[in-house]
């Protein structure tokens, strides 16, 4: 008799685990959003500084130089660096409004321009561990209508998918006095069907199109916005809170979102308006600040988003059908010259000037936000390498 007890008590036991099982993972794959996000994300920490002795030098040198490209450079912009996981650096310089003379502050969130595809990647590659996609599966599997039959998730990731540009279709050919969406956009390729510039597969050619198309993708098996499964899978989880995407002509500005700038006659700063490509996602529109970025690339890291094996696939660098190997992982462009690795993404668009660049054998993050048409990152990034490593050295535990 007790034998028997105990029996059905571990056959009902196992048919709650089993029916708990089931229940979660329906609810996940009917809805991403649904998750109970205040009952299952870990809590928010802090970002961590090293102890301001250990980063009085390096502090200095760096302010210095952020001044005088301020001043000297227009650079208006905020600026994160961080070592094995921990800040040596933070601040901001200029204004957000020129007008108004405000300056940039914490709450100051900037277009992220081509810096946003890393979150592109990183959603397919969460649509990939969930068995909801295959990277060699075709774009036609989810838009049948798609003229360029051939092209694989894969070719979109590491831009060799040899697409057109979406820009010129939407300057040349859309008809409507509204800037179009991403599924118009859809449209509007498989309507024209533009000459694509190779066979898929074949070359690398970076291309703005193959990340809007994977945008499309995500929204089309998700049955979300692509901004609304992003902030539920990637900016709630890390407690990014002042990141966001945004449409232009569909979306309110939000408290703190900074516009972009142009110089005009070497003294006035004139803003930079919306234009028939800002409504599109997926290849810009990701706005952030450099603390959220940092949160973002740690909790990347660290596998809070993705697994190890995918994140390692993510960070290595993609190849043509031809097995050449192209510099660009799964949104990150990746240079590995003489074993010395950076894996970094740069953006421009409409004023904004933006970075990331991870050195990994220094575990070294630097994160650059600029609004006001900076044009000289790559010099700016080299500087901030070269003083970090010439003034600060890690503090004796």
């Amino acid at each position: 008799m007790k034998k028997s007890v105990n029996i059905k008590y571990f056959l009902l036991i196992i048919f709650f685990v089993f029916n708990s099982f089931s229940v979660s993972t329906s609810i996940r794959d009917k809805n991403y959003g649904a998750i109970d996000t205040e009952k299952t994300l870990d809590k928010d920490e802090p970002l961590v500084f090293y102890p301001e002795e250990a980063t009085l030098k390096v502090n200095h040198k760096l302010d210095s130089l952020f001044k005088r490209f301020n001043k000297r450079y227009d650079f208006h912009g905020s600026v994160i660096i961080a070592k094995k996981g921990k800040v040596i650096f933070k601040n901001h310089y200029g204004y957000a409004d020129f007008k108004q003379k405000s300056t940039i502050d914490d709450n100051s969130t900037f277009q992220l321009a081509s810096v946003s595809k890393q979150f592109t990647a990183a959603a397919i590659l969460i649509l990939q561990e969930d068995g909801k996609l295959g990277l060699d599966d075709k774009v036609i599997k989810f838009f049948p209508e798609f003229p360029y039959q051939e092209v694989t998730i894969r070719q979109l990731l590491t831009h060799t998918s040899g697409l057109p540009k979406y820009f010129w279709l939407a300057e040349h050919k859309w008809d409507q006095d509204h800037a179009p969406s991403n599924t118009e956009m859809m449209d509007m390729l498989s309507k024209h069907d533009v000459q694509r510039f190779f066979s898929p597969g074949a070359n690398f050619d970076y291309s703005n199109t193959g990340y809007f198309v994977l945008a499309s993708i995500i929204e089309k098996i998700t049955d979300q916005d692509f901004g609304e499964f992003v902030e539920d899978q990637i900016f709630k989880p890390l407690h990014m809170k002042n990141t966001f995407v945004y449409r232009y002509e569909q979306d309110d500005m939000k408290e703190g979102q900074l516009d972009g700038y142009r110089v005009y006659r070497r003294r006035w700063h004139a803003k930079i308006g919306g234009t028939v490509n800002d409504a599109i996602v997926g290849d810009k529109n990701v706005y952030s600040t450099t603390e959220d970025m940092l949160k973002w690339i740690q909790g990347l890291n660290s596998g809070k988003i993705i697994s190890e094996s995918t994140l390692a696939q993510m960070y290595s660098r993609g190849e043509t059908k031809y097995k050449r190997k192209v510099p660009y992982g799964f949104g990150f462009r990746i240079k590995d010259d003489e074993n010395n690795k950076v894996i970094y993404h740069n953006g421009k668009w409409n004023g904004f000037t933006t970075s990331l660049m991870q050195y990994p054998e220094e575990e070294l993050v630097v994160i650059t936000l600029e609004h006001s048409n900076y044009n000289s990152m790559k010099t700016l990034n080299q500087k901030v390498k070269s003083i970090v490593e010439a003034n600060f050295s890690l503090p004796i535990d």
